[in-house]
């Protein structure tokens, strides 16, 4: 799998900075293991996840949010399209976020959580599974400012009640009559700071390389992908990547049956200022003007017809 890195997280923090920036400069992705999750909570959190994808499609709908931008809730089939893509993604997918407490200052940029009535525990299971993958992302963004000269906590206001999103995902076995050109998710990139991935084992994932080339990512069984997103490429003027990438689709039996995964998109605040870092931008080079956080993402979720 070319260079990208292998990252465990129970080494020191000033251990890994570099490996982890380095990686992150070129391919804008790092297998993590040894993270805070659990084996046991990712193992009733993929049980959860299937049970609930499973329910006929009138129960499914019924927690979906209209004019609600997916951000909520369940989001079906044909729903989100990829930037500049001519056809939808074939998957389904349900968004837990951050549950704020009534009248929180930034109450009006998070929706609340609703929950599927029908499934025993699990509301427990997702805000436990959010809270580890907190955890695991805030470590990941402290080796982050140490690679970029920053103190090691720098990014912890940042993120501070960040509007991070966690995505529970279903691809289903190929329709026969799915659209052409039609795959599992098409060449993206992410719109976050950082995505931490369960579920990538399976064949799928791929990124685009500095030579154009498709690079596969398959981490080991119970290792996190992590990837930058456009807020931290911005924040950090191109020096971190925000890759692009996909989800193909697979051939022979892997076509038949269903693939399952759980990224979680780790946000700054709404009202963080998006603004490149002065150690990031070259004498005479023009960076990105300062942008809201919100405003950021509100822009970027038009462009893929979640807003």
């Amino acid at each position: 799998m070319e260079n990208i890195a292998t990252i465990s997280l129970a080494r020191p923090v000033s251990q890994i900075a570099d490996e982890l920036g380095r990686s992150f400069a070129e391919y804008g992705f790092a297998i993590v293991c040894d993270h805070a999750i659990p084996q046991d909570l990712i193992d009733r959190a993929e049980t959860m996840a299937r049970d609930f994808f499973a329910l006929p499609d009138t129960v499914k709908r019924g927690y979906h949010v209209e004019g609600g931008g997916g951000a909520r809730g369940y989001t079906p089939f044909g729903t989100e399209i990829a930037k500049d893509a001519k056809v939808h993604d074939l998957k389904e997918f349900w968004h837990v976020g951050r549950s704020l407490p009534v009248g929180h200052p930034l109450s009006s940029t998070m929706s609340p959580n609703i929950w599927p009535d029908e499934l025993a525990g699990f509301r427990e299971t997702f805000e436990e599974l959010y809270r580890a993958f907190e955890e695991t992302g805030a470590r990941v963004l402290s080796a982050i400012a140490l690679h970029l000269g920053l103190e090691v906590d720098w990014f912890e206001q940042s993120v501070e009640d960040g509007n991070s999103v966690m995505r529970l995902l279903h691809y289903s076995p190929l329709p026969e009559d799915a659209p052409e050109g039609a795959i599992r998710a098409a060449a993206h990139g992410d719109i976050n700071t950082i995505t931490l991935l369960l579920g990538a084992e399976e064949a799928g994932l791929e990124l685009l390389n500095r030579q154009g080339e498709w690079i596969p990512v398959s981490p080991p069984p119970g290792a996190l992908a992590v990837n930058v997103g456009d807020m931290l490429d911005r924040l950090t003027n191109g020096k971190l990547r925000s890759t692009t990438h996909r989800v193909v689709n697979p051939s022979g039996e892997a076509a038949r049956r269903s693939r399952y995964s759980m990224p979680f998109f780790l946000h700054f605040r709404p009202d963080f200022l998006i603004q490149p870092l002065p150690q990031c931008v070259e004498p005479g080079e023009i960076a990105p003007p300062p942008i809201l956080a919100h405003d950021y993402l509100m822009q970027r979720l038009r462009e893929i017809g979640l807003a």
